[in-house]
């Protein structure tokens, strides 16, 4: 749903910014003349007696552009994966929810021998996604054994699970936070 108000917002301030430039450009009414502006002397000078009237616009053009660049930071943002296509072999295919399949990954890594805790992300397209992973190991895990793991048991799986060909992950290893060991 979020998709289409963006993309019709998006067209709407499209065809109005268009239509505004073209009527400025081409010379048309209100602009048909070769001196006119957009704001005359006279129509600057007709609130200058109003002090709040300057600050209330700039105020209003500065709001416009923060929501401007929220919006566009927004859109640059890359989010959660919903759905993976998963090829059926009849041309017709089907769609796995991407939470499912990241809680699929999520309770495989975590089974893993020396992981105390895991995240797990899926991005990319519907049909070439990429996992993001972090694990989170006990105090005397050893890294290169549970990354053969994931790599052989959780991400081979879902791998095979979903029909895809290849399944990228990129992986982030932390250490528990653990207490100092006495002698006694």
């Amino acid at each position: 749903m979020l998709r289409v108000v963006n993309r019709v917002l998006l067209g709407v301030v499209g065809l109005v910014s268009a239509g505004a430039g073209t009527v400025v450009l081409a010379g048309w009414p209100p602009f048909d003349g070769r001196h006119d502006v957009l704001l005359s002397r006279a129509d600057r000078m007709r609130w200058r007696d109003a002090g709040w009237w300057w600050p209330v616009v700039i105020a209003a053009l500065a709001v416009l552009f923060v929501l401007a660049l929220c919006w566009l930071l927004a859109q640059l943002r890359r989010r959660r994966l919903r759905e993976v296509l998963v090829e059926t072999g009849d041309g017709e295919g089907a769609l796995l929810r991407g939470r499912a399949l990241e809680a699929a990954l999520l309770a495989d890594a975590e089974s893993l021998e020396g992981v105390e805790r895991a995240e797990v992300l899926l991005r990319g397209r519907r049909t070439t996604p990429e996992a993001r992973m972090g694990l989170v190991l006990e105090a005397r895990a050893e890294p290169a054994p549970t990354l053969d793991g994931l790599r052989g048991k959780a991400l081979e799986r879902a791998r095979r699970s979903a029909g895809l060909e290849r399944l990228p992950a990129e992986v982030r290893l932390r250490v528990a936070r653990h207490g100092a060991e006495r002698a006694r």
